[in-house]
């Protein structure tokens, strides 16, 4: 915005600059730089200026590796967002990947339930396992979750600390939750064999500005900054931060896919990037423990985030291109038998087509 120094009728020993804005003015401590803004004024009434909102800012680097995979996740999205699909294809293709997306990410955090059996909790046609039913409610909320994302996505809805708070419910308590607050103690990541200390998040007063500066950074950079590179980023500093006591991996990675999917990378919701991360628990570990230390405040928050987000982007293009080539071979197979005519139209047009008029 811009200032210019001088405004008449106010009388201060500090000097005024003044918005191009009604008549809101700023008040500085030494009259120099609008950066130092002690106060706001507007029409004579002296307001305190709200507190500084620190951005994240990630320290990292673009590799040429990091940079092919955005290149092939980009070559990927062009070939599907321009391939007709058959409505019928698109949604089982995008079935499918919900059903793998919610069996996996819950799978990783420890659900017992098979593939099949997370199906057939899904098509409602299985109500519980004895033994396993907080797995069928975890299942049954990750796909209430992911579905909301999707409808979130489609809205363009801007990520805020509201919404996180409502993905958590969802994910912890389901449909009916009112949205979780941030922890209000210490949490601590175990190894779930020897009990050592695996991670030591920051303490819980700093949750809330920590959790502002990543919102804000996202949404300040998200028409500068490759969204690929946005959801990866997003992705670890939400389970650096580890705002919340459980859920946070499976909200970790809804809010990935939430901002792929918002920022034009949802494929058509044929992909399942949670699929990945478990079948290599290993390498998906490993590249979140960016440094050697434990300790949130021992490096891990000024870490050099080039290997994760080099792992997230690899990850992408990979799952991206089975994506694209299990969308083809359905589209392919569900193309047979169609006239020609139809082929040849868009998939939203095809989505509305009426039957072909028979003749008598």
């Amino acid at each position: 915005m811009g200032l210019r120094p001088g405004e008449p009728g106010l009388r201060d020993e500090a000097h005024c600059y003044e918005v191009d804005r009604g008549s809101w003015s700023l008040r500085t401590s030494n009259g120099t730089t609008p950066e130092e803004i002690v106060s706001l004024k507007y029409d004579g009434v002296c307001m305190p200026q709200p507190p500084h909102r620190p951005l994240w800012q990630p320290r990292y680097t673009l590799t040429p590796a990091a940079v092919r995979s955005l290149l092939e996740i980009e070559a990927a999205k062009t070939i599907v967002d321009h391939t007709p699909f058959p409505p019928a294809v698109v949604e089982e293709l995008r079935r499918r990947a919900r059903v793998r997306s919610t069996h996996y990410s819950t799978r990783i955090e420890g659900n017992r339930l098979t593939l099949a059996e997370a199906e057939e909790v899904i098509a409602g046609r299985t109500t519980r396992f004895h033994g396993r039913e907080r797995d069928v409610v975890e299942v049954r909320n990750y796909w209430s979750a992911l579905l909301r994302v999707e409808e979130w996505a489609s809205r363009e809805s801007p990520l805020t600390e509201e919404l996180i708070q409502r993905l958590h419910a969802l994910v912890e308590k389901g449909a009916r939750a009112r949205p979780t607050s941030w922890r209000d103690g210490q949490n601590v990541i175990r190894d779930s064999d020897s009990g050592a200390i695996v991670y030591l998040p920051p303490e819980a007063k700093e949750v809330p500005d920590l959790m502002t500066a990543l919102v804000d950074w996202v949404e300040q950079e998200r028409k500068t900054l490759p969204v690929p590179l946005i959801a990866g980023l997003a992705h670890y500093q939400f389970v650096t931060i580890h705002p919340y006591y459980d859920g946070n991996g499976r909200t970790a990675r809804l809010l990935a896919t939430f901002l792929l999917h918002r920022g034009g990378y949802g494929l058509n919701g044929f992909f399942s990037l949670e699929e990945y991360h478990a079948r290599d628990l290993a390498a998906y570990y490993g590249s979140l423990a960016t440094h050697p230390h434990h300790n949130y405040y021992e490096g891990r928050a000024e870490a050099d985030l080039t290997p994760w987000l080099e792992y997230f982007l690899q990850v992408l293009a990979a799952v991206f291109g089975a994506a694209k080539a299990e969308a083809l071979r359905a589209a392919e197979s569900g193309f047979q038998g169609e006239p020609q005519a139809l082929r040849r139209l868009d998939p939203r047009a095809r989505a509305v087509s009426p039957p072909p008029r028979l003749t008598p």
